[in-house]
């Protein structure tokens, strides 16, 4: 498997190295500072690790207070697919996982439920943001354009759609915004709505690109290392 430890700059040197292993994979734990907690949005004050499975980079950040958080890049575009995350609730337990970009895997436990929800219902997700936008969308609506309403609440800065005829509401924010305290602005909000799915975009201010660009550079500074054919193997420590 190839494993991802972070090239350090020349003033720093690596700390001590162990493998942790969890839901998310195998993660080749080094310094907490081979990430820059100070890059970015979501990772900062962190302590990140990095591991490529497949197709994806899979970026998991851990916090002093409990929290986490994973996100998953494609390995050739670098395109975010996935960011969740969860903290711990006040007994100490942790909290269901919170995603932010993509949607959690449809499972069934027969054990628990015996119905699973319907595929025809609306389904609201954010994905696939472009490089100048935040993109959410939501499926399965097939009433007519002129059915829906997308605005921004003045009173809270959320994102409000509704319907005319009264079967489908939502409410959100965008994150990013908040880790950066930036108001929401109505003149970048835009949607549109084909193929029974409605599109909405938020055009990024110029704070958000340049959080994302200092992200990129952030994982641009990891290098691969190779490991074993066992994708549990530990990972070998990088020399400075």
């Amino acid at each position: 498997m190839l494993r991802t430890v972070l090239k350090p700059h020349a003033s720093q040197r690596f700390g001590d190295c162990d493998d942790i292993t969890g839901e998310h994979g195998t993660f080749s734990r080094v310094s907490a500072h081979q990430f820059d907690p100070r890059a970015g949005m979501f990772r900062k004050g962190g302590h990140s690790t990095s591991v490529n499975t497949g197709t994806r980079r899979k970026v998991h950040t851990t916090f002093d207070d409990g929290g986490e958080m994973v996100e998953e890049f494609d390995l050739r575009t670098d395109e975010l697919l996935v960011r969740m995350r969860r903290s711990k609730t006040v007994l100490g337990k942790d909290s269901e996982w919170e995603y932010l970009v993509g949607e959690p895997p449809r499972r069934f436990n027969a054990d628990t439920a015996t119905l699973v929800e319907s595929t025809a219902n609306p389904a609201f997700t954010r994905s696939q943001d472009t490089p100048e936008a935040f993109v959410w969308r939501v499926r399965n609506l097939p009433y007519p354009k002129e059915t829906y309403s997308v605005a921004v609440d003045p009173a809270d800065g959320k994102i409000v759609i509704r319907t005319s005829n009264k079967k489908f509401y939502k409410r959100f924010d965008v994150p990013e915004l908040a880790v950066l305290g930036l108001e929401t602005d109505a003149d970048a909000l835009s949607w549109d709505w084909r193929n029974n799915t409605l599109l909405i975009g938020y055009r990024k201010p110029k704070q958000a690109i340049a959080a994302e660009a200092e992200e990129k550079a952030d994982r641009a500074k990891v290098r691969p290392a190779l490991g074993g054919d066992d994708d549990d193997a530990p990972g070998e420590c990088a020399q400075q």
